[in-house]
């Protein structure tokens, strides 16, 4: 079996592993052992452990010494910086994706949500890996590179709020309605189902969104709504009065 040459990947990285063992058990998905079953090297899911935990704590650290913002405030900027939508989105950005070792089918399946965690979870253990080969400072400069910097660009795109909160206090300060949401179709066997859920304003169908769960479904069609409505901008209109 061919391996991906590693050094472009440590380039996109930033960070040169003295054991390149250790990156080439980052990049494997466990899919790929049930294919190369004399594969040398075990999959990334205890890198990704270890690399959720060095992750939570260098956030939770610099938003600590940082800011002197409330808990609560603190725990829902630290949440919007660490899970898989940031931290897919992050992958991207990096493109190390065609360096992932997963198997034929995996590779295959590019937009599902079964993606966004191979590529969340990937991003855990290559921190997990960084930890291991440079120790607390190479993880560190890492998750500050490309994690924390993107800090500022939640807080002013409000993503630390959820997006039925952002859309019900939107909806609430602008036209002093809350919005409900009503289930519009169900399909697909009981262990498979799929969601379609609209967002009303009164009676008033503002947008619709899909899910594997009405609580999904509920939290996409609020994305929508807040698209639909340009509420974004103009809360931050709102904002700089």
């Amino acid at each position: 079996m061919e391996l991906p040459a590693l050094a472009p990947l440590e380039e996109r990285l930033g960070y040169a592993f003295k054991d390149q063992s250790i990156l080439i058990q980052a990049i494997t998905h466990r899919s790929y052992l049930n294919e190369h079953a004399d594969f040398p090297y075990p999959h990334n899911e205890r890198l990704e452990f270890l690399g959720d935990a060095v992750l939570e704590l260098v956030v939770t650290e610099n938003l600590f010494v940082n800011y002197s913002n409330p808990e609560g405030e603190l725990t829902n900027w630290r949440a919007a910086l660490v899970n898989a939508k940031t931290l897919a989105g992050i992958a991207n950005q990096l493109a190390f994706e065609d360096f992932l070792l997963m198997s034929r089918g995996e590779a295959k399946d590019k937009n599902s949500k079964a993606r966004m965690y191979i590529l969340a979870n990937a991003i855990e253990a290559i921190i997990g890996a960084i930890y291991l080969d440079g120790g607390w400072e190479g993880a560190k400069k890492f998750i500050d590179t490309n994690i924390l910097s993107h800090l500022p660009f939640i807080l002013e795109h409000h993503l630390h709020i959820d997006p039925k909160s952002r859309f019900q206090e939107t909806s609430q300060d602008l036209l002093g309605v809350t919005p409900s949401y009503k289930v519009l179709e169900e399909v697909g066997p009981d262990h498979a189902k799929e969601f379609t859920v609209g967002v009303f304003l009164e009676k008033e169908l503002v947008a619709v969104g899909r899910g594997t769960s009405k609580q999904e479904a509920q939290i996409a069609a609020a994305e929508e709504g807040l698209k639909a409505k340009g509420w974004d901008v103009a809360r931050k209109e709102e904002e700089k009065k």
